[in-house]
């Protein structure tokens, strides 16, 4: 169990030491407790996650530099969990145990297990797709939504490759994947596609990739432990890929719309410092995404012969060529 702790001893003490001291793993007493599940080696929840870290760090600084008040003095405790069911509940029973005041949860399968495992400590989630529709009880728990709209996606991949049958990459263990799965099956008729699902559970399951023209890959964590080995399939059969939760850029996307992780870390701060200063998690709403990125992979598109309209290049976040 990686231990992280905020503590501001003086007004001068700056963002760079304070990040120092979290980088090294020391201990300084605090206040609170904050548990954070972060499940390992998914790029946009460590994105999500250092931009949590550094608001609230800069949150803590101006509050003491403001009142003098150690309030939101707290020890971040981190936990990264295997993204299975046993290890999540486990990781939440864990946080209960130890007495956690808030915990801290990035995606639903983190989300639901944190709510569903105990209902004392408040839940903070970012990086979920669909919080009520995943059936989330939001009693004792708040966050950030990350829903951004499939059919946009698919819209945009149908400019780049009109394709007629599309792979969709889903886990049905992860209740936002089989959402977003649900989407594209009510999209057939109205864009002129039809979809195959593919149920990814472990990496041999990749091998079902076979017969479609373009792939869906969706937030499912499994898909993203073996992504380099899916977009290895897409590259050999020219199939373009386009994903609803961000990736590293070398692993060869060719169209992404997310919700922005850093806005994402940012709002699940400051619900936590909220309820740092007394809110009830219940009082506050969750929040929404007003700042969605689209990455193009103009690299990937051209060396698949592939031509990407200029009005989507110019409405692009980032181009990566």
């Amino acid at each position: 169990m990686k231990k992280v702790s905020i503590k501001i001893r003086r007004l001068i003490l700056s963002l760079l030491v304070i990040s120092m001291i979290l980088n090294s793993g020391s201990v300084i007493a605090a206040e609170k407790t904050i548990g954070v599940i972060l499940i390992p080696n998914i790029p946009y929840y460590e994105d999500i996650h250092k931009a949590f870290t550094e608001t609230l760090l800069s949150e803590a600084i101006a509050e003491k530099k403001a009142s003098s008040s150690n309030i939101l003095e707290a020890e971040i405790i981190i936990q990264k969990p295997l993204p299975d069911p046993i290890s999540l509940m486990n990781t939440a029973r864990k946080f209960a145990a130890v007495g956690a005041d808030i915990i801290v949860s990035y995606g639903a399968p983190s989300a639901l297990a944190a709510v569903g495992e105990q209902s004392s400590i408040p839940v903070v989630f970012a990086g979920v797709y669909d919080p009520r529709g995943v059936g989330m009880s939001l009693k004792n728990a708040t966050g950030v939504s990350s829903k951004v709209s499939v059919a946009t996606l698919l819209k945009k991949l149908k400019s780049i490759s009109n394709f007629s049958k599309l792979g969709v990459l889903y886990s049905d263990t992860e209740k936002d994947t089989v959402l977003q799965s649900e989407e594209v099956k009510k999209l057939e008729e109205s864009m002129g596609f039809k979809s195959v699902m593919l149920n990814i559970k472990r990496a041999q399951d990749i091998a079902k990739i076979t017969g479609v023209d373009a792939l869906l890959i969706t937030t499912s964590c499994p898909t993203q432990y073996c992504l380099s080995n899916i977009t290895d399939i897409a590259r050999k059969s020219n199939i373009p890929t386009a994903t609803l939760t961000g990736t590293e850029e070398d692993k060869g996307v060719i169209l992404t719309i997310i919700a922005n992780p850093q806005e994402q870390g940012r709002e699940a701060a400051k619900m936590v410092v909220k309820l740092l200063k007394g809110a009830k998690a219940s009082s506050l709403p969750v929040v929404e995404p007003s700042k969605v990125d689209m990455i193009i992979n103009l690299k990937e598109a051209s060396s698949m012969g592939l031509k990407v309209p200029f009005d989507l290049l110019s409405s692009a976040t980032k181009i990566i060529k």
